[in-house]
């Protein structure tokens, strides 16, 4: 059983994990499987009752990697409001630092 389809199954009897939800977006990802990958990433960002900060960098990152300049600066700016709201700052710095590299 693959990694992929160990997540799947336990999202079977927890589909609203948060954990779970976000490491099966990164092993579509692996799969180059972008689209779905950065969809789940929205939903756990986006989500109020979620708000996953790590996935508004993953997401950020493969958007930047396809080419999606300014969809990926929405994300790092959305992402590091939120990072900064929940005083994770560590996370903040480092979409911070994306964020530049990508130009403002």
């Amino acid at each position: 059983m693959s990694r992929k389809d160990k997540i799947l199954a336990m999202l079977a009897d927890e589909p609203n994990d948060p954990f779970l939800r976000y490491s099966l977006a990164l092993e579509l990802r692996k799969e180059e499987n972008c689209d779905e990958s950065i969809a789940i990433l929205k939903q756990l960002a986006y989500d109020p009752a979620v708000k996953y900060v790590a996935a508004f960098f993953m997401a950020a990152q493969q958007l930047a990697e396809l080419g999606r300049i300014e969809d990926a600066r929405g994300f790092l700016r959305d992402g590091i409001e939120e990072a900064r709201t929940q005083n994770n700052l560590h996370a903040a710095a480092e979409m911070s630092e994306l964020l530049k590299e990508l130009g403002k």
